[in-house]
C-alpha cells in the first residue's frame, strides 16, 4: 500500500442512502432516469415535482446519483446532483445515494472514485435478481474493502480530474445556446410565420401560398431498425453506431453509443443501415426523443429513421420532428403506459412543408450552427477520453499528480 494511504469499508467513509428530509405535497427537484447521461459528470434537474411520501431516493446538492440496476449501471448512469445550495431533490427507487463523510473523503473525489472500472465493476459483479432486471447489492458494497489517499490528495486528485468536467460542462451549454439560437429562428420563420417576404405573402387555408401540408414520408425514406441477432457475437464490437433511446438523449448529433455492429453485423440486415445525417425518432416506449445519426449507423426497433431526400431539409425536419412528441405519444399510444407507434403510423404523420427555396435559405443560416454543435460534441468526447484514461491511474496512486503536472509542464 502506497505510504499515507489508508484502507476501509466502503460504509466507514460513505453515507449510503443518507437521510434526506422532505415534506409531503412540496415540491422538489426531481431527476428520472433518463434524465443521467451515460459516463456525464453531472445532471442538472430539468422539472420540480411535488413529492408524494413515495420511497424513491432523496438526494442533496452535490450528492452522487448511482445507477443500480442492469443496463444503467453497466452504460455508467452515475453522476453528482447539481441542485443549487441547500437543495434537495428525489428520483427512481433505482438510485444508490452516496455522500462522503467529513475529513475522510473529498466529495468530488468519491465520484471518481465510484465511476472507476474497479469499483463499478464490483457493484455489476453483486448484482442480484431475474435476467434483465438485476440490481447491485447494498450490503455487498456497503462491506467492499477501498484503499483512499490522504483528503489533501484526494482533493489535489479530483481538482486535476474536474477541469476535464468543467470544459465538457461549459461545451454542453454553449451547445444548449446554438441549439437554442437555432431553434428561434425555426420558430419565426415557421411557427410564428414571420420568415423572410412574409409581409407580402398571400395566405391561402391558414398556410402560406406554395407552401403544403405533407406526410413524414413525403420528405424522405422512413427506415424502422431492427437488432442483429445477439446470439452472433461476431455481428457486435465493430465500427458502426447501434443506437438506442438512451443513446439520443440530450444528445442532437449521435457520435457515440453503448453498443456498436461489425460489418458482419450490418451486412446481416442491410436495408436498415441509415446515412449521416439521417434523423431518428424513438416511437416505441419513450416516445418523441429526436437526434441526427454523424455516421452510416442502424438503430434498433424502437426506433424510426427519416433517411432525409435532400440535405437542406435537416435541420428544418429535426425541429419538426422535435415538436411531434406530443403527436407521437398520442398516436402510438396502446391504453397501456409505452407508447408503441407503428411505421406506418410514423411516415402518415403531417407536418408543413414550405416552399423549397426558404427551406434553403433556413439551412444556409442553421447549418454552421448545426456543424459547431457537432464539433463542440466530438471535442466532449475527446475530453471523456482524456479523463477517463487518467481516471484509474490517479486514483489508484500509480499517477501522482506531482508527476503529470511536471509532464504537462514540459510538454508546455
Amino acid at each position: 500500500m502506497k505510504e499515507g494511504w489508508n484502507k476501509y469499508k466502503f460504509r466507514e467513509v460513505v453515507n449510503f442512502q443518507p437521510s434526506v428530509k422532505l415534506q409531503k405535497g412540496e415540491s422538489y427537484w426531481f431527476i428520472p432516469m433518463e434524465d443521467i447521461q451515460e459516463k456525464t459528470s453531472y445532471v442538472f434537474p430539468k422539472q420540480k415535482k411535488v413529492f408524494d411520501g413515495s420511497s424513491g431516493a432523496k438526494f442533496k446538492d452535490k450528492d452522487i446519483i448511482f445507477s443500480r440496476i442492469t443496463p444503467c449501471l453497466q452504460n455508467g448512469k452515475i453522476s453528482q446532483a447539481v441542485l443549487g445550495e441547500n437543495q434537495s431533490g428525489f428520483g427512481s427507487t433505482e438510485y444508490f445515494v452516496f455522500r462522503g463523510k467529513d475529513k475522510l473523503v473529498d466529495q468530488k473525489f468519491l465520484f471518481y472514485f465510484v465511476t472507476s472500472d474497479a469499483f463499478t465493476g464490483s457493484a455489476i459483479n453483486s448484482m442480484v435478481g431475474a435476467s434483465g432486471r438485476q440490481r447491485a447489492d447494498k450490503g455487498y458494497i456497503s462491506n467492499l474493502d477501498i484503499i483512499l489517499p490522504p483528503i489533501d490528495e484526494q482533493k489535489a486528485i479530483s481538482n486535476v480530474l474536474s477541469t476535464y468536467d468543467d470544459l465538457i460542462v461549459n461545451n454542453t451549454k454553449r451547445i444548449a445556446i446554438l441549439e437554442q439560437m437555432a431553434e428561434q429562428i425555426y420558430k419565426e420563420w415557421f411557427v410564428r410565420m414571420r420568415f423572410p417576404g412574409h409581409e407580402n405573402t398571400k395566405f391561402v387555408k391558414g398556410i402560406p401560398e406554395g407552401w403544403e401540408v405533407s406526410k413524414i414520408k413525403d420528405f424522405g425514406k422512413v427506415v424502422t431498425g431492427k437488432t442483429p441477432s445477439t446470439n452472433v457475437s461476431d455481428y457486435y464490437d465493430g465500427p458502426y453506431p447501434f443506437i438506442k433511446t438512451p443513446d439520443m438523449h440530450g444528445n442532437i448529433f449521435i457520435l457515440e453509443t453503448v453498443e456498436t455492429l461489425s460489418q458482419r453485423g450490418v451486412d446481416s440486415q442491410k436495408s436498415q443501415l441509415i446515412p449521416a445525417n439521417s434523423i431518428s425518432v424513438s416511437c416505441i416506449g419513450t416516445g418523441g426523443v429526436v437526434s441526427i445519426a454523424a455516421e452510416p449507423s442502424m438503430t434498433n426497433q424502437q426506433i424510426h429513421t427519416l433517411i432525409i431526400k435532400k440535405n437542406h431539409l435537416r435541420e428544418y425536419m429535426f425541429f419538426t420532428l422535435k415538436g411531434l412528441k406530443e403527436t407521437i405519444e398520442l398516436f402510438g399510444a396502446t391504453g397501456a403506459t409505452m407508447t408503441n407507434l407503428s411505421k406506418g403510423k410514423f411516415e402518415k404523420l403531417l407536418v408543413i412543408k414550405p416552399n423549397d427555396e426558404l427551406l434553403q435559405s433556413y439551412s444556409n443560416i442553421v447549418k454552421p450552427i448545426f456543424d459547431e454543435i457537432k464539433n463542440i460534441g466530438t471535442q466532449n468526447i475527446s475530453l471523456k477520453s482524456s479523463r477517463e484514461l487518467l481516471l484509474p491511474r490517479l486514483i489508484s496512486g500509480k499517477l501522482s499528480v506531482e508527476h503529470l503536472t511536471s509532464k504537462l509542464q514540459e510538454t508546455a
